[in-house]
């Protein structure tokens, strides 16, 4: 089971690609951002209840570096076991962090809830991490595909949750390119910061994409009994500027400015939100410095927000 969504129109960067797995009964999923020749990494976890794997090692201050993929999941924390078919892909073609000759493939994760969307026994695992990988490529889907599959959003206003999805974005920032891959699973509903409308709001009555209108502010902007966890933004922010493992770090931070603009509300307590950051160094930092790959960063989540929970409800 792999595929899924409509095709995006946005391609990654050299020498990055982007494999989705996709289970539509089970309505579950993972995507898998893949950099064979590995990439500078950062992270930064904002929401109080995440589900990750190996961002510690991505943080300033640590011994590795680069990272070769990073895993978005279905499934909770069960899903995090999809990230041991992306190290199994990686292992046989012989790819990693050199240690003493053997190379360990640095990979990190982060999920999402959609537990209850679907079938809570489909979880996606080593298999599904596996075939995401091998169905990597420069132009992925977007959508209701890999981990956007059973996302929801709008789950705070008493309304129905409404579809979420994977969205993809690109923006310069002088001879870079910053792309988003975001996974929009939110408490919160989804506004599109640059139409000024909502694409997935929150209450019942609130103007339809197209109104331009921001709509009425729900009386309870969080539910009296939210689900811990089950509401998370997750994604990653790829360019092919040269950056340090710190720029990686700060450009993950910055970026999360697009999950504030896109959810409303955005990193409360029920969410798990997780930005990481990958920097193949292709092209020289920008004139200005990572400064406006920070800027360019934000700006490009915020529309892979809105543009993947669109591409979800259509």
């Amino acid at each position: 089971m792999t595929g899924g969504g409509s095709r995006s129109d946005v391609a990654m960067p050299a020498g990055v690609s982007v494999g989705h797995w996709t289970d539509r009964q089970g309505r579950t999923g993972c995507t898998v951002v893949l950099v064979p020749d590995g990439a500078v990494a950062g992270v930064d976890v904002r929401g109080a209840a995440p589900g990750t794997l190996g961002t510690d090692a991505l943080r300033p201050g640590m011994l590795v570096q680069r990272a070769h993929a990073i895993v978005l999941t279905g499934g909770s924390a069960f899903g995090l076991d999809a990230a041991g078919g992306v190290m199994r892909y990686l292992d046989e073609r012989g790819l990693g962090f050199d240690v003493g000759g053997v190379r360990v493939p640095i990979v990190a994760a982060a999920v999402i809830f959609d537990l209850l969307t679907g079938d809570p026994r489909a979880r996606p695992g080593g298999q599904a991490g596996y075939a995401a990988c091998q169905a990597a490529t420069s132009r992925p889907a977007v959508g209701a595909a890999g981990a956007g599959t059973g996302a929801t959003v709008a789950k705070a206003g008493g309304s129905p949750p409404r579809p979420g999805g994977v969205g993809i974005a690109s923006a310069r920032a002088g001879g870079a390119a910053v792309t988003a891959v975001m996974v929009a699973n939110s408490l919160g509903g989804i506004w599109d910061d640059e139409r000024h409308e909502w694409v997935a709001p929150l209450v019942p009555g609130a103007p339809v994409p197209g109104d331009g209108a921001a709509g009425p502010v729900p009386d309870k902007p969080v539910p009296d009994n939210p689900v811990p966890g089950a509401n998370t933004t997750i994604g990653v922010v790829v360019t092919d500027a040269a950056l340090t493992k710190e720029e990686a770090n700060r450009v993950a931070s910055v970026a999360h400015d697009g999950i504030a603009r896109a959810v409303r509300p955005a990193h409360t307590m029920y969410d798990g939100d997780t930005i990481f950051c990958l920097a193949t160094g292709a092209v020289p930092v920008p004139p200005g410095g990572a400064d406006r790959v920070e800027v360019a960063a934000a700006q490009v989540v915020a529309r892979a927000i809105a543009d993947g929970v669109r591409a979800g409800q259509s």
